[in-house]
């Protein structure tokens, strides 16, 4: 819900410098159009997005990296069984499990990250 009583420099940024933000109140958003059922998004649904799986990260010293080999094992910074973190357009929305789905990698959700401002 939007407050009512934002003032002007607390709204967030609302394009090129000089225009008036357009949904300042409850009110503007009452009567914007909102999507209201999955088909009004079908607009979206072919827009590409970028999604990863990060099983854990290190930092090593490039001096690190030059020597590794075939074989080499870098240790992470994750244990066996913890939840791994998935990303879209590079924003954390969920952790999950690694799985096998014939003879690939695969990753089953188990827990959705909600968004924070």
């Amino acid at each position: 819900m939007v407050d009512k009583n934002l003032e002007l420099d607390e709204m967030p940024d609302s394009g090129a410098e000089g225009e008036e933000p357009i949904l300042r109140t409850q009110e503007d958003m009452d009567n914007f159009n909102i999507p209201s059922s999955v088909n009004d998004l079908e607009a979206v649904y072919e827009i590409p997005v970028k999604v990863s799986a990060v099983l854990g990260k290190t930092k090593m010293k490039v001096s690190q990296l030059m020597s590794l080999n075939k074989g080499a094992i870098i240790e992470l910074d994750r244990k066996v069984g913890e939840a791994i973190d998935i990303y879209v357009n590079n924003n954390l929305v969920a952790r999950g499990e690694v799985v096998v789905v014939d003879d690939k990698l695969g990753i089953t959700m188990t827990e959705v990250v909600k968004a924070t401002k």
